[in-house]
């Protein structure tokens, strides 16, 4: 049996995550408490217990998912080893892919990550912006619409292309407004406004991208022990150099999850995709870009257990 691992983005975090976990696996729970240690914070209590307002926060948000990812890894480490043919993730979760990958250690990577939540967060009280969710297919393409709202009205462009029928576009927030008018005028069944702290995967987060890179650089980052799938260009990549190119560039380019996950089921075919977090939001657009593979959740003490038995 061969897998291919998935990590979630922002927008899976919930209170109460991981606590099953830490209270049932050791590994899980060794992870948890490492991760609090690099922070100097109790991100394993924001997990658990919340509040949801400050978890959803993009600083806390990111390092919580990071850890939660982290620790599922290491609960199923030990079984999967050598049977991951391909690994991503989407936005934040690309990083915690690189972590699976042991393209860098977790204490690293949750600082990284943290920061990363900062700088966005910044990103976004220096060029204010927005997201909006359209879904449905427009009669016209998503590019050309938010090319003619951003000469109409303000800055924006497609963000995620999550799957068949739903992107995010991102930018000012009268670009968005325009561009959602213009995508349901052009047929799109709804256009919703996203409740974020900024226009991620924009040109606006430029500001950010001296301060992650500076963050980057800084990790001790090694050549990933299996393919990790970049959201940029849904290409397989094997090298650290090549990794760190793309995480930076991820700041401002859009997420292709559609694109990667049909570059992934087309090589893997048979392996099991496994979402590797809370939820599953990833597992729902896999089943909508690659309906043929097979697919399974691991967030909770439950689900690990379910993905041990199938794997041994």
């Amino acid at each position: 049996m061969e897998f291919v691992l998935l990590f979630p983005g922002q927008g899976s975090q919930k209170p109460g995550m991981g606590k099953d976990l830490y209270d049932g696996i050791p590994a899980a729970r060794t992870a948890f408490d490492e991760a609090d240690k690099a922070l100097g914070a109790p991100i394993s209590t924001l997990c658990f217990d919340g509040p949801a307002e400050t978890l959803t926060e993009t600083h806390n948000a990111q390092p919580a998912l990071l850890t939660h990812g982290a620790a599922v890894w290491a609960a199923v480490k030990g079984t999967l080893t050598g049977r991951v043919k391909a690994a991503a993730g989407h936005s934040l979760g690309e990083l915690t892919a690189y972590l699976a990958a042991d393209s860098m250690s977790l204490a690293d990577a949750v600082r990284l990550v943290r920061r990363r939540g900062e700088l966005m967060f910044e990103s976004g009280v220096k060029r204010p912006g927005t997201m909006a969710a359209i879904l449905g297919d427009p009669s016209e393409p998503i590019e050309s619409i938010c090319a003619k709202a951003t000469a109409e009205a303000g800055l924006v462009s497609a963000a995620n292309y999550n799957s068949p029928g739903q992107v995010v576009i991102s930018g000012e927030d009268a670009g968005v407004e325009r561009a959602m008018a213009l995508a349901k005028a052009a047929g799109a069944k709804r256009a919703i406004k996203l409740n974020v702290s900024g226009a991620f995967h924009s040109a606006l987060m430029e500001t950010a991208l001296d301060g992650f890179t500076q963050a980057l650089d800084a990790v001790a980052f090694s050549d990933p022990h299996f393919p990790v799938f970049a959201n940029v260009d849904a290409t397989p990549v094997t090298t650290k150099s090549r990794a760190k190119e793309l995480l930076k560039r991820q700041l401002t380019s859009p997420v292709r999850w559609s694109q990667v996950v049909e570059t992934i089921a087309k090589a893997n075919p048979s392996a099991t995709y496994v979402e590797m977090g809370p939820g599953s939001v990833l597992v729902g657009l896999v089943r909508k870009i690659a309906p043929g593979v097979k697919t399974m959740t691991c967030g909770t003490a439950a689900e690990v257990n379910q993905l041990l038995e199938a794997a041994a």
